[in-house]
């Protein structure tokens, strides 16, 4: 079938405390399995690493369930189909779905969605063109409600939600300032995103110092500060807010390893009151979303973007650990902002490439 006799699979083995190691992973090694009647086995092509998996190895209630211990780790994929007993899906189609970090994975396809591979790269469905791109997408769009001649803040600026959000404002005519951590990543921004500026909040070192840099690169403020990590970048965007300014908030990455506002997000000073009194007085809309609650929205999203990806309009980049096995190194690192781009996985080869 692939020359590939055997399925791995990395499982959950400990739940973390703090942050996580590469003990908290294990991985597992058995037969291939077998679809039965309906069903259809697929070899994992790509796999995608997010932050949100961080949440799933905790025990505690969110907005979607824990893995299990024991569990594969889950996550977005893109693979191709190699054994198949259900006739909506025939050998060497290419499919998206939620497999995990896993080689291969059995299927009745009732989540599975086709790709054309001619219409973009493949490794794209989970990247610029799947969930990342479409929480850009609906973040802006729906809760950012941007207008021409706005200043938009981002963090995390290079990732692949970041990226997105940046250059979709910018099209719409928005002043972008971007926020991420080191030089070569700022300069990615401006010089290949399109950005107006870009902060390192790494050199900034503070909240107080990247406070000032923010105010210097938005001299009317900001209208739109579309919210994934937390942290000082948030502290600093707050005071920084025009009357009537936006939030959308998709992610806090500084406070995951903390378990979500856990002790990195409460040492030291109360700062919640006067975040909750700029809320206030500069009438601010802050709507945390999730990005499953919007999927209706992905038809248009794919008719608005999927071009602009295809004419090399829309600008991406992804970083790329080969083998199942490198999967768990490759998400400490995202956590720690290692990578550039949209972290992937390179799970087995790319026909299409």
């Amino acid at each position: 079938m692939t020359g590939q006799e055997t399925h791995q699979r990395i499982a959950l083995a400990s739940r973390p405390q703090g942050t996580p190691t590469l003990d908290n992973f294990r991985l597992e090694e058995g037969p291939l399995p077998t679809p039965g009647d309906g069903e259809f086995l697929a070899r994992v092509i790509w796999l995608s690493l997010d932050p949100y998996m961080r949440g799933r190895m905790d025990d505690s209630k969110s907005y979607a369930a824990s893995v299990p211990i024991d569990g594969t780790m889950e996550g977005g994929t893109v693979a191709q189909v190699i054994v198949s007993n259900n006739p909506k899906f025939a050998v060497g189609d290419i499919i998206e779905d939620r497999f995990g970090w896993q080689t291969h994975a059995i299927s009745d396809g009732s989540t599975a969605r086709k790709l054309n591979p001619g219409l973009a790269p493949i490794s794209t469905a989970v990247g610029v063109l799947g969930m990342p791109g479409i929480t850009a997408y609906v973040g802006l769009n729906t809760h950012g409600r941007p207008q021409e001649g706005e200043t938009l803040v981002v963090g995390a600026a290079t990732g692949a939600v970041g990226s997105l959000v940046g250059q979709l404002a910018k099209a719409k005519g928005l002043r972008v300032v971007g926020v991420a951590g080191g030089s070569d990543k700022c300069q990615f921004a401006v010089n290949e995103l399109g950005f107006d500026a870009c902060i390192d909040y790494r050199a900034a070192g503070d909240a107080s110092t990247l406070r000032k840099q923010l105010a210097g690169q938005c001299p009317k403020g900001v209208d739109i500060y579309f919210e994934n990590v937390g942290g000082i970048t948030l502290e600093a965007v707050v005071p920084l807010m025009n009357v009537g300014g936006r939030i959308p908030v998709c992610g806090m990455i500084s406070y995951y390893n903390a378990g979500g506002l856990g002790a990195s997000a409460t040492d030291g000073p109360n700062r919640l009151p006067l975040v909750w009194r700029t809320i206030l007085v500069n009438r601010l809309s802050v709507r945390g979303f999730i990005i499953t609650d919007h999927y209706d929205q992905f038809p248009q999203f794919l008719k608005d973007v999927g071009p602009l990806v295809k004419d090399g309009t829309i600008v991406y980049r992804e970083s790329v650990a080969k083998g199942i096995a490198e999967a768990p190194q490759a998400f400490l690192d995202l956590l720690q902002g290692g990578n550039f781009g949209k972290q992937l996985v390179a799970v087995s080869p790319d026909p299409t490439r």
